[in-house]
């Protein structure tokens, strides 16, 4: 099997992972789930790769397909069954750990409750140094602690300002 030939099948396995996960979401038709595919990656994905999918998935009765109304049309439904659901369940806790090593290197750690942030962390200097935050709340919570933290330490100096001069 040539190198493209396995990243083609790695690709078309992807899609067929995201096609479960589009059903997981909610019951779909065709055309949603390769407008939504599209939306989402970016890609398009070809009908001649969902519709089979689709089929495999019903005949292992992991999907049902019915006649709904969709606007003023009836269209072919997928829904996943139990089975499918459970199916999906165990898949994303086997795909959550790669996810975890994928992004890992992207989070950033709030500075006062210490929770994983991925994206557009609440940023504040305190003391001169700057520290990401999850949200305001522990930004303004963490400069509490800083000024509580300061008054103990001056008052451990006797201390009655906070200019602080010390020599050697």
């Amino acid at each position: 099997m040539s190198a493209s030939s396995k990243t083609e099948d790695l690709v078309c396995n992807f899609s067929r992972f995201y096609i479960l996960t589009i059903l997981y979401e909610a019951p779909q038709h065709g055309y949603s789930i390769l407008s939504t595919f599209k939306d989402r990656t970016g890609k398009e994905i070809s009908p001649s790769l969902v519709y089979p999918f689709l089929r495999q998935l019903e005949k292992k009765y992991l999907v049902t397909r019915s006649l709904k109304p969709v606007g003023e049309k009836k269209k072919k439904v997928f829904e996943l069954t139990p089975k499918g659901a459970e199916l999906c369940e165990k898949l994303f806790k086997r795909f959550s750990a790669l996810v975890s090593v994928a992004i890992e290197s992207s989070l950033t750690t709030c500075a006062s409750c210490g929770c994983k942030i991925f994206e557009g962390a609440h940023k504040e200097t305190v003391n001169g140094k700057e520290n990401a935050f999850c949200c305001i709340h522990c930004a303004r919570s963490y400069k509490k602690d800083q000024i509580r933290n300061g008054e103990s330490f001056r008052s451990q100096l006797n201390c009655k300002d906070d200019n602080l001069i010390f020599t050697l």
